[in-house]
């Protein structure tokens, strides 16, 4: 049985790889990405998001994302990540993962 946390994982080992391809394929098409306190997502469906991701992440050569910690409650995975290659030091962010059949299908960013 497919856990959570499952494509939680293959989404990061894909983002750490730069390999935009597999990054997606673990979100829904109608993906949504939010960063509260902002009640409109910043993002929605797969296309914006690959697009998104090509030209803002995944052209950062020093991109990479390490968890802090993981915790996992029903269909939500939390991650404390440090980001590095985005600015200069270490970014800490929080991401909140709703997992529903398998995929990802919204993500919030604190």
């Amino acid at each position: 049985m497919a856990r959570p946390e499952d494509p939680v994982q293959r989404q990061l080992e894909a983002y750490n790889a730069h390999d935009l391809e597999r990054f997606v394929a673990e979100y829904t098409d109608d993906v949504r990405v939010f960063r509260p306190p902002a009640a409109e997502p910043v993002l929605e469906g797969k296309a914006a998001f690959a697009a998104h991701y090509a030209k803002n992440r995944f052209n950062q050569p020093g991109l990479r994302a390490e968890v802090v910690n993981r915790m996992v409650a029903g269909d939500k995975v939390v991650d404390h990540e440090h980001i590095t290659g985005l600015q200069p030091g270490v970014l800490e962010a929080i991401a909140v993962y709703e997992v529903v059949q398998g995929r990802i299908r919204t993500v919030w960013f604190y």
